[in-house]
């Protein structure tokens, strides 16, 4: 597969840039080649959502082909020290994504996102999905979905964010990018200055390396190691996620979001084995821009893990967590001939419980937690791209509440579309 994609870019690569030898030095033709695709979902002028990230991107379309090309990069240097202990500078080139999207037909569109992470390391298809428009309030759409569970896991490009780092509640409880195969049913409602939405899903899912996993604790990421989960149910179960939606204009967004289903096999060849373990996962997103262009953002999430009593109290049966970003523009003016350049400070607060339970010797809580604070500095020379520089201070707390250990360092890197 690996050997395939490779191909493909380097057959859309050429020809592009045959196409751009013959418009560089013509500029009205080379807009004409290359314009920005306005097709993908109409009516920009309408409210936005975190459930539209996934369409609301920057494509590129080429002449009268049919398909539409984007994409992000994302890379950083960081210097890190745990308790007085580094491993040095490093650089890292933390994931590169294409987009590819296409309007087949009326009221039939398809999108796909490919994203190459840590190199080469690992290829992932995390979205691959045709949407079937019957009605504002009642559309389909089937194929490799994004789990709409928070706001992070459908709104997580790299450019759109003034932190190297992913939010960790949202990788480490929601394990963001979250992607399953799945069919379901999205809609969304206009009055005046609001705008309401839904998307409902049955996915495959979950299973049981969420406690079975070298991490020693309930740890639902540890899943995505299953590629077979795009091939087939673990249990035959499926996975439901249903968010809804609300935005005023010029006010605010907030969302609610769950996530539930069966992550054990309980029965084999009509034998049972266990009872049905479930998992589910809430999540309340929020944002707004204030009067002074101060923009907050955040996200909290709640798990129930159902473990059997043959594990330790290490394996956390609730976990919790969360993050609130604040993002201030402090300059906004033409720089080196950049039009719309911003100079933005933000800062980070992030929590993550990973067992919320207590001892049931002592009915002492359980601490294995960790706290993160990140200020930053960003620039942005353009809307689409970020050069960004950030210092990390965190908190890890073990299990049994011993001073925890205490990380800080430097990251600075850039993110832009393409």
């Amino acid at each position: 597969m690996r050997y395939l994609l490779y191909l493909f870019l380097g057959l859309v690569t050429r020809s592009v840039l045959a196409q751009t030898d013959s418009t560089s030095a013509n500029p009205a033709a080379f807009e004409e080649l290359f314009g920005r695709d306005t097709t993908l979902r109409p009516g920009s002028q309408q409210l936005k959502l975190n459930m539209d990230a996934t369409y609301d991107r920057p494509f590129l379309t080429m002449g009268k082909l049919p398909v539409s090309v984007g994409g992000y990069l994302e890379a950083n240097t960081q210097y890190m020290q745990t308790n007085g202990i580094t491993e040095g500078l490093s650089f890292q080139m933390r994931r590169m994504t294409i987009f590819l999207a296409s309007t087949i037909n009326r009221r039939l569109k398809f999108l796909s996102e490919i994203e190459f992470e840590d190199g080469t390391k690992e290829i992932n298809i995390e979205f691959a999905a045709m949407d079937l428009e019957l009605h504002p309030l009642l559309n389909l759409r089937g194929g490799i979905i994004m789990n709409p569970i928070g706001s992070f896991n459908q709104n997580h490009d790299g450019p759109k964010w003034e932190f190297v780092d992913r939010p960790l509640s949202s990788t480490q409880i929601i394990p963001s990018t979250w992607s399953n195969v799945g069919f379901g049913i999205y809609g969304k409602m206009y009055k005046k200055d609001w705008v309401w939405a839904y998307e409902a899903y049955l996915t495959n899912g979950f299973d049981d390396q969420i406690i079975t996993n070298n991490q020693n604790r309930t740890f639902l990421p540890a899943t995505k190691a299953n590629a077979d989960r795009f091939e087939e149910s673990f249990n035959g179960v499926p996975l439901i996620t249903i968010k809804t939606a609300l935005k005023r204009r010029k006010w605010a967004e907030i969302g609610l979001s769950w996530m539930g289903g069966v992550y054990n096999k309980f029965q084999d060849d009509g034998l049972v084995l266990d009872k049905r373990r479930r998992v589910d996962v809430f999540a309340l997103d929020f944002n707004s821009t204030l009067p002074t262009r101060t923009v907050i953002n955040g996200e909290l999430v709640w798990a129930r893990i159902d473990v059997s009593s043959s594990y330790s109290q290490q394996f956390g049966r609730q976990q919790r967590g969360g993050w609130v970003d604040i993002v201030q523009p402090v300059l906004r003016r033409r720089i080196l001939g950049w039009n719309t350049a911003v100079l933005n400070v933000a800062l980070r607060v992030e929590r993550v419980d990973y067992n919320v339970d207590t001892f049931a010797e002592t009915g002492e809580s359980i601490a294995d937690e960790l706290w993160s604070i990140v200020p930053a500095i960003s620039f942005r020379p353009s809307p689409t791209t970020v050069i960004r520089a950030n210092y990390r201070y965190q908190w890890d707390t073990d299990l049994l509440g011993n001073p925890p250990a205490r990380t800080a360092g430097f990251q600075i890197g850039f993110s832009t579309y393409f």
